[in-house]
């Protein structure tokens, strides 16, 4: 199943982009990661080299398609990939209005079920469209051109646990010579199974759970070592981004840039060097 779907995927996608090189003049040589300003919540759009649009998560509300609005040209109204870590509301109620204005290539998730109404709303849009899905999990993996995504989480014992943060599909992108690890909302116990298991030294790192003082833990930051970290947050009464979360990352110093301070967080990557563009 993984080597087949990974084998279809690239296939559609290069069918897909000739038309938007054509439309839009042609693709980047270089990585774009904005890191959206949405809120409470997690969204972020990955463009490759060679032009193919990822977004991981989808934000709680429409201000996702704002967010884009800014990004894409108007005329683009295709994101190839949409892969959710989790089915919480803060990181998939988005992709609802999302897919009401954009086309969709292929819906990426870890086959877990959402509990409320919006989920269901998800559910019905995704049908009603006809999108693409996939079911990936731990061992997966996508490639595209010279860039990868490999899933790190969650294994099998990780996706029938009944707190969905164990559940989260965690994905390290490999483009524009930099690592990049979007990690949900994991906690400090998939981290240590990451730890255990991987290298997960990185470059860029989306900080777990909106900076969560139960993620981000010494053990896993010492491994990760990442050179940026990216606290998706906005106004919330949890206490996030926690001060003992900050204090770890500053502890390896880690140059720290959130949401709710700094706006959109666009990241340009070629060939290992980093160009941090933030909107305020």
């Amino acid at each position: 199943m993984k080597s087949l779907s990974s084998i279809y995927l690239g296939l559609f996608l290069l069918n897909a982009l000739v038309w938007y090189w054509v439309v839009i003049g042609g693709p980047n040589n270089y990585l774009n990661l904005y890191f959206m300003e949405i809120g409470q919540g997690d969204s972020a759009l990955a463009i490759l080299p060679g032009g193919a649009k990822i977004l991981f998560d989808g934000g709680p509300d429409k201000t996702l398609l704002s967010n884009l609005g800014k990004i894409l040209p108007a005329t683009d109204r295709r994101i190839d990939l949409v892969i959710l870590s989790h089915p919480q509301a803060d990181h998939f109620t988005g992709l609802i209005s999302l897919l009401d204005r954009y086309e969709v290539g292929y819906f990426i998730w870890n086959g877990r079920q959402g509990e409320n109404e919006s989920w269901k709303s998800l559910v019905s849009a995704l049908n009603s469209k006809r999108v693409n899905t996939l079911r990936l999990m731990e061992g997966d993996s996508i490639k595209y051109m010279e860039s990868e995504i490999k899933f790190l989480s969650p294994d099998k014992t990780e996706l029938g646990d009944t707190e969905l943060n164990n559940t989260v599909l965690a994905a390290e992108l490999f483009s524009g010579g930099v690592k990049t690890l979007f990690t949900g909302d994991i906690g400090f116990d998939v981290e240590h199974r990451l730890v255990e298991k991987y290298d997960v030294n990185i470059d860029i790192l989306k900080v777990a759970h909106h900076g969560s003082k139960y993620s981000s833990g010494d053990e896993f930051l010492r491994e990760a070592t990442p050179a940026v970290s990216v606290i998706q947050v906005g106004k919330n009464t949890y206490g996030h981004p926690t001060k003992a979360a900050i204090d770890r990352l500053v502890a390896i110093g880690s140059a720290i840039y959130r949401n709710d301070k700094d706006g959109t967080v666009h990241i340009e990557a070629d060939n290992g060097r980093l160009n941090i563009f933030k909107e305020r």
